[in-house]
């Protein structure tokens, strides 16, 4: 990964520990993820060798590894050679991790089935909200993608 933007292996693979895991609890261990691996693909990686790809130490991982991975943590191998498949990912991490919160799961079903006119109207609703709050009407899309 050489362009400007990309993230390294590393960088994409933390992204998925801090934000990939159950409701109400923290990132898994890589002990978790090792045997997580080894229970659903059978593929045996060491935790110590999950630690180094984590952190830069190993850069170079087989094809199985990323496969492993990427099916673990519920992504496309993809996500680790293509920052715009990688970005359209994390979006979708983020939209299930906005979905964990109870109240905006909430608004989300409500609104399933409203009328294309009622949307607007909650829309607008919406955005007076963010306004009142000091919030922009529209979220930076790229600060939900962002890992910092």
């Amino acid at each position: 990964m050489t362009e400007k933007n990309e993230r390294t292996f590393a960088e994409l693979l933390d992204y998925l520990f801090r934000e990939v895991h159950p409701k109400g609890r923290g990132p898994y261990t890589y002990s978790e993820v090792s045997q997580g691996i080894r229970d659903t693909s059978g593929v045996t990686i060491s935790a110590s060798a999950i630690q180094q790809l984590r952190t830069g130490t190993n850069t170079n991982p087989k094809m199985q590894t990323i496969r492993a991975l990427a099916g673990f943590f519920g992504v496309n191998p993809g996500y680790f050679f293509d920052e715009a498949e990688a970005e359209r990912q994390r979006a979708e991490i983020q939209l299930v991790a906005a979905m964990r919160d109870q109240d905006v799961r909430r608004v989300a079903l409500r609104a399933n089935g409203l009328s294309t006119s009622s949307l607007h109207m909650l829309n607008t609703v919406i955005d007076q909200a963010r306004r009142l709050e000091g919030m922009p009407e529209e979220p930076d899309e790229s600060a939900l993608l962002d890992d910092e």
